[in-house]
């Protein structure tokens, strides 16, 4: 099974990847997580990008593209993939089905996890990190019980850049403006699925599986 995840920042694309990736035993491909690991290791790479995205902007597409060609080059990927995070414009979009058709392979679903506006800048905005351990809170849905503290060390809790609310405005506007339109390029290919976030993550599991069986 060979699967594109689509949605807005905040959508909860990476949950429901992880939990598809286990069930169908294939590797879960996220850009953002490579890109990640090579700004925490100083990478030119990482370097490069660090700054644009901490801005809410897109990395540059030959950048990304070559990231993805050596991901699905390794073993793992021969019985299948998700690719959560890419391609994120129609030009993505196109250089990936050239990709691909050179690999003598093809996208068989692309399934776009569909979440308002409104609540993505309230889950994103609430989000609270601890910044020593990394573990992960929630003003309204996961709050600490030491208030500004982490339950689990104890260190101040801090809200990342890209939770800011301006900056989800600015991811939330590029995504709109580059990355929505790519519903309709996989809808005139007959691989689109749309999937209602669900607020019970269970409910929007289950209107995964279904979607990825249709």
């Amino acid at each position: 099974m060979r699967l594109i995840l689509l949605g807005a920042p905040g959508a909860g694309k990476g949950t429901q990847a992880d939990i598809v990736a286990e069930k169908y035993n294939i590797p879960q491909i996220s850009t953002g997580a490579i890109l990640r690991e090579a700004m925490a290791a100083k990478t030119p790479l990482g370097i490069k990008v660090e700054e644009i995205i901490k801005a809410g902007s897109l990395v540059p597409d030959e950048d990304v593209v070559a990231i993805v060609r050596e991901r699905l080059l390794q073993p793992d990927c021969r019985n299948g993939f998700i690719l959560d995070g890419f391609p994120r414009t129609i030009p993505q979009a196109k250089a990936l089905d050239q990709m691909l058709s050179e690999m003598g392979i093809a996208i068989d679903k692309v399934v776009s996890i569909e979440v308002g506006d409104e609540d993505i800048i309230c889950r994103l905005s609430g989000r609270r990190v601890c910044q020593k351990c990394g573990a992960t809170f929630h003003t309204a849905y996961k709050p600490s019980q030491k208030g500004d503290a982490c339950d689990r060390c104890g260190d101040s809790l801090i809200v990342r850049k890209d939770d800011q609310e301006d900056v989800i405005r600015q991811r939330l506007e590029v995504y709109h403006q580059q990355t929505a339109p790519l519903k309709d390029y996989y809808a005139a290919q007959n691989k689109l699925r749309l999937v209602m976030g669900q607020e019970d993550l269970a409910d929007t599991t289950a209107l995964m599986e279904k979607a990825l069986q249709d």
